[in-house]
């Protein structure tokens, strides 16, 4: 059997280094060190699918375990420590990946992609409240305040090949409407399609 010098094989987690600095330099956005480490971990952790398609909480001292988000929320919220900082992480954590890597799909659900932005921020204000140790709160109350722009690494990494068809020019016309992403916007511009500014978008809105 022959074999190819030229293969060159790479780990999943040096991909998403690569893909992560490749994203923050596309969007000019400035990550520190311990949101970026925090980010490759997740991506490592869903790499399982049996991670993101699994039970919200796997806990059979539970009756009735939370199956929505909204549920893992306020059971969170209920919860005494540490068991509301990992509920609640849990929710943060799923929320984020879904609204980045998903967030085209999620715009046909009946729970769309604000719901999830949303529901996430909060769960990392309240993570950055709850957690006494002060690079990670940090980390938890930027993922809060910045929660599209995270998103929107976490969308280019997952897809950052140029938009072709009407139909996903369209889909990421959606995107930008929804939520305001920067991410969205510039693509669109890039694809000659001229949009609302943030300012509009929110007037339209009310």
């Amino acid at each position: 059997m022959s074999k190819n010098n030229n293969v060159i094989f790479i780990s999943p987690e040096q991909h998403f280094a690569e893909l992560l600095k490749e994203a923050c330099e596309y969007r000019k956005f400035k990550i520190l060190p311990a949101s970026e480490t925090y980010i490759l971990n997740l991506l490592n952790y869903y790499i399982d699918s049996r991670n993101l398609y699994s039970p919200l909480i796997d806990d059979e001292s539970m009756e009735r375990p939370p199956d929505t988000f909204a549920e893992l929320y306020l059971t969170a919220l209920n919860a005494e420590d540490p068991k509301n900082r990992t509920y609640m992480k849990i929710l943060a954590d799923k929320a984020l990946y879904l609204s980045g890597f998903f967030g085209d799909s999620l715009q046909k659900k009946s729970v769309d992609i604000d719901y999830y932005m949303g529901i996430g921020a909060s769960a990392y204000s309240n993570l950055a409240a709850w957690t006494k140790e002060e690079t990670t709160a940090a980390v938890y109350a930027t993922f809060s305040k910045k929660f599209i722009d995270y998103a929107d690494l976490l969308s280019y990494i997952s897809d950052k090949s140029a938009l072709q068809s009407e139909q996903n020019i369209l889909k990421l016309y959606e995107r930008y409407v929804k939520t305001g992403s920067d991410l969205a916007r510039d693509k669109l511009a890039e694809l000659g399609v001229v949009t609302d500014s943030k300012e509009q978008l929110k007037i339209k809105k009310i």
